[in-house]
């Protein structure tokens, strides 16, 4: 009998499929139960919608595998969100040489001290009429008198960075700068619990290094519209008559609290601030651009 000839037939039934034909038909039947198909998986066979299985009982989440990336996301247990950074000044190209949106109020600032000679003084007198003012402060001064910054920043007073040991910047190399300023910095947050926001440069002398290093320490370069030339010693009325012909709104007035014989500068402040408040002028130690 040939492979693809008919099995013989029994009465009354057709005659069965050949030898070759059964063997294809087993062998692709098997490969289907290897592969797990089923009618439900064939093409055009209805399926039956599952019925939901019930909620398990509450209780602790099953543990599973991370991946590696997934678990660096995850923050440590215990830590809060992190910590914001303190937003850097602009690096200018010029200092600010007045406040903005300032109505009628002026800024007094004082260089180069803390000098007890005077500077003690010069707070009295703020004190007695409630005038907040800056303090630029060089580093070897505030550092051989340590209590007169903690009495400006309970007055009120902002105390800012005028260096350490007020040298020409310009003159200086870029890391030479970098520790003038860093330093009094450092020493003024220790002092007085916050680091200072402005910077003022001795002698005026700016350049990029100054504005760059300034705004990375987080401080904003303030120079004045009025200067007093007190340093000159030109006599207190003619300190005071500097200050009252300048006075406008948003003035920063620029005196000195050290760094030789400042009684004129105390004796001029006893003269105009009253004369100024009287005026409808007020003053602030501004601890931004705007005040």
């Amino acid at each position: 009998m040939k492979n693809d000839e008919p099995l013989p037939g029994v009465a009354g039934l057709p005659g069965l499929p050949g030898r070759r034909t059964l063997l294809r038909g087993a062998a692709l039947f098997g490969l289907l139960a290897a592969a797990g198909c089923s009618s439900a998986d064939r093409p055009g066979t209805p399926t039956k919608t599952p019925t939901p299985a019930a909620s398990p009982a509450p209780g602790p989440p099953a543990s599973r595998p991370q991946n590696a990336s997934a678990y660096r996301l995850r923050p440590m247990t215990g830590m809060g969100p992190p910590r914001e950074l303190p937003v850097r000044p602009a690096v200018r190209a010029a200092p600010i040489l007045r406040m903005t949106g300032a109505d009628r109020r002026m800024v007094l600032t004082f260089d180069d001290g803390p000098d007890p000679r005077y500077t003690s003084r010069i707070l009295k007198t703020l004190r007695q009429y409630d005038v907040r003012a800056m303090f630029f402060v060089c580093g070897e001064m505030a550092e051989a008198h340590p209590d007169l910054l903690r009495q400006m920043a309970d007055d009120g007073h902002a105390v800012e960075n005028h260096t350490w040991s007020h040298p020409e910047l310009t003159r200086l190399t870029r890391s030479a700068i970098r520790r003038q300023i860093e330093r009094t910095s450092d020493l003024v947050d220790a002092l007085v619990g916050e680091p200072p926001r402005w910077f003022r440069a001795p002698y005026g002398a700016w350049n990029r290094d100054t504005f760059e290093l300034g705004s990375a320490l987080g401080m904003e370069p303030l120079a004045w519209t009025v200067d007093t030339l007190d340093w000159r010693e030109p006599g207190s009325g003619t300190i005071v008559r500097r200050v009252l012909d300048g006075a406008g709104p948003g003035v920063v007035v620029l005196s000195h609290d050290a760094g030789g014989d400042r009684s004129q500068s105390v004796q001029a402040l006893r003269v105009y601030l009253p004369r100024l408040l009287d005026a409808g002028y007020e003053f602030s130690a501004p601890r931004s651009m705007r005040i």
